[in-house]
């Protein structure tokens, strides 16, 4: 195990640094329109006054950390769960989208790793393809999926879902494959001397030296289904979900409700990444492997 001790005080010199640049900067930033509304208003300002102006802004250019925590602890706490102007609310429609984006593309990531590494055909002409796929813009390929799925009657969840799905396969999928072929090719001739059959090879051989890399592949993908959930709610317009919030924020210029959905969205990706974590050490628990 780490040694939290080696690593908290690391930890919080660098979020120290953070938000001593990030109040610089929203002081910077801020700056020209808390004396603009002061020259609007005719009113006597002092250089304190402005400062203290750029850091209690209602609409900022840059928020200051301290706004941000403001605005979640009011959006989370302060509204009822059950209204739309809840950020859990938000959250939760979707989250909704990523989990069932993240597993499909889990599902399509293992299936297919699993068919290239035993067939020889596919890993030639499968995998470019599928290399190909991930150099396309998310952002150019959500609005057609949205309106293909759309016009055969397919809104919703599943739309957005199939965006994350699009997203996160492909991280599962290659870590799958390299970990599929993790094994030298020594133990593969080892198992076969003891005429293991190829699907013994595959479970008690191929599988278990895999895992680490398939839940390495997992971390990424969960949290990238999460972007691809966010991105899909924003060419439909959709009136709730953390997209939804980012588009509300841009229209009526509430950067810091922008801001707090960011927070909020990064704070869920921390959240999955970490089940996925956990679900690891359960699972090398079992199978017995010792922590590093």
């Amino acid at each position: 195990m780490l040694r939290r001790e080696g690593t908290t005080g690391p930890v919080l010199v660098v979020v120290l640094v953070i938000l001593a640049l990030w109040y610089v900067a929203a002081i910077f930033m801020n700056w020209q329109g808390v004396t603009d509304a002061f020259s609007r208003a005719g009113e006597q300002h002092t250089t304190g006054e402005i400062l203290l102006g750029t850091l209690d802004q209602e609409r900022p250019v840059l928020p200051a950390p301290h706004q941000i925590v403001a605005e979640l602890k009011k959006t989370v706490f302060g509204i009822a769960i059950t209204s739309r102007r809840n950020l859990l609310f938000h959250a939760w429609v979707t989250l909704s989208s990523t989990l069932l984006g993240f597993g499909l593309g889990a599902l399509l990531g293992i299936v297919l790793a699993v068919l290239i590494v035993h067939v020889k055909t596919l890993e030639r002409s499968l995998m470019p393809w599928i290399i190909s796929s991930q150099t396309i813009p998310i952002l150019a390929i959500a609005p057609i999926i949205i309106v293909v799925l759309g016009s055969i009657g397919i809104t919703g969840l599943f739309p957005k879902a199939i965006i994350s799905a699009y997203l996160c396969f492909f991280p599962i999928t290659i870590s799958m494959v390299k970990g599929l072929n993790s094994p030298d090719l020594i133990q593969r001739d080892l198992m076969r001397t003891y005429s293991a059959s190829g699907a013994q090879i595959f479970w008690k051989l191929r599988l278990p030296a895999s895992l680490s890399y398939l839940f390495a592949g997992l971390k990424v993908a969960v949290a990238i289904s999460l972007v691809g959930a966010i991105v899909g709610e924003l060419p439909t317009g959709a009136q709730a979900g953390l997209g939804a919030r980012l588009l509300a924020g841009s229209y009526y210029g509430q950067t810091i409700q922008i801001w707090a959905a960011l927070f909020g969205a990064a704070i869920l990706a921390s959240i999955l990444v970490a089940i996925v974590s956990s679900v690891e050490r359960i699972v090398n628990r079992r199978m017995g492997v010792r922590p590093a």
